[in-house]
């Protein structure tokens, strides 16, 4: 037997002050009894019992040290649970580069990208997620349910927080593989149940599509060969956009521009674009085009939940049967019973004859 609050035992170390109370009263009230005397107040009494006085005192302490045993639950016998969990590992990577600030997506790329980022990650549950910030090098955010937290570690984030400038989509993606495999769980499922062996994993890369460097092709067949879709959301318009440039102090202060002082441009081109389809297509994901009033997480939710949620064992537990109802349906019986049992039986003496 074990107890789930032990700590309330140690109120039985009352009793012996509870039992020392009763003998005092029992005493005092034998005392009251002799000053009564012998007179006719006296026949009241003949009937009381000791015995019976006695009896309800003992019940009425049995009664508090069963009272206080409930309180501490006792718990006899046990049985194992199994936790389990649904759900996908997605790794997110938001391009963290100076020409997402273009406002061709209102407020801008970013800005738009990380709220929609922060409500896809809010209505996440089983999932575990990670996050890949990323310009011409990354920050990793590893896999959690932690959901508050990792959308904190996307939302505080800006281009000039990124140690280094440019774009690399293949090196984001390839920290996106690392932590999906640092974040490795396997199924507990039978080798031969038709359930997965390992968890469905999603990486959904927003960005402009400007690589700067590295090889994205490579990264996504490196993916695929983990069984890893990538989802990619391609944010900005064909035309060009100028890009704005900021002080420390957030001020805005005017549009970033050559060294001939012509305004430099950033657009998503052809070439491009075809290069994220293609990164989506090897690694059997897809790409979305974000407008100037959507950005396409919606489309991917979608696309998630139809996928096949593994289930997979988090911890085995061990569960103790509760038993204090039982100590504690004793306690009343006795505190009931201590309560109607009367102190003895009061009869007159019988009046002798004259």
């Amino acid at each position: 037997m074990i107890w789930h609050s032990s700590g309330v035992l140690y109120l039985l170390l009352l009793m012996p002050a509870l039992i020392a109370v009763a003998l005092i009263g029992w005493r005092h009230r034998q005392r009251a009894l002799q000053r009564f005397g012998d007179g006719a107040g006296a026949s009241m009494v003949k009937g009381s019992s000791p015995g019976l006085r006695l009896s309800k005192a003992v019940l009425l302490l049995l009664a508090i040290a069963m009272a206080i045993v409930a309180l501490a639950r006792p718990q006899y016998g046990s049985r194992t649970r199994m936790l389990r969990k649904r759900g996908v590992d997605i790794v997110v990577a938001l391009d963290f580069s100076k020409s997402m600030l273009a406002r061709d997506v209102k407020p801008s790329r970013i800005d738009r990208a990380k709220a929609e980022i922060t409500r896809f990650i809010s209505e996440l549950g089983g999932d575990r997620v990670g996050l890949v910030a990323f310009a011409g090098d990354t920050m990793e955010f590893p896999l959690t349910v932690d959901y508050s937290a990792a959308a904190l570690f996307m939302r505080d984030m800006e281009p000039a927080d990124m140690p280094v400038g440019g774009t690399a989509i293949g090196r984001a993606l390839v920290a996106a593989k690392r932590l999906l495999e640092r974040a490795k769980v396997k199924s507990t499922a039978p080798v031969d149940s038709d359930v997965p062996q390992t968890r469905e994993r999603v990486v959904i890369l927003f960005t402009d599509g400007e690589d700067h460097e590295g090889d994205p092709i490579e990264a996504a067949k490196e993916l695929k060969a983990i069984n890893t879709r990538v989802y990619v959301v391609g944010i900005g318009s064909r035309s060009g956009e100028m890009i704005p440039t900021y002080a420390e102090d957030g001020t805005w202060t005017g549009y970033l521009r050559d060294e001939d002082g012509n305004p430099v441009l950033t657009q998503m081109t052809q070439e491009n674009e075809a290069q994220l389809k293609q990164v989506a297509e090897i690694t059997g994901g897809k790409y979305i085009a974000a407008g100037r009033g959507r950005v396409g997480v919606e489309e991917i939710r979608r696309e998630i939940s139809h996928m096949k949620q593994t289930e997979l064992q988090a911890r085995r537990i061990t569960i103790h049967e509760e038993r204090y109802a039982l100590v504690l349906l004793l306690a009343f019986v006795l505190l009931f019973v201590a309560t109607v049992l009367p102190e003895g039986w009061p009869r007159l003496a019988k009046e002798s004859a004259p």
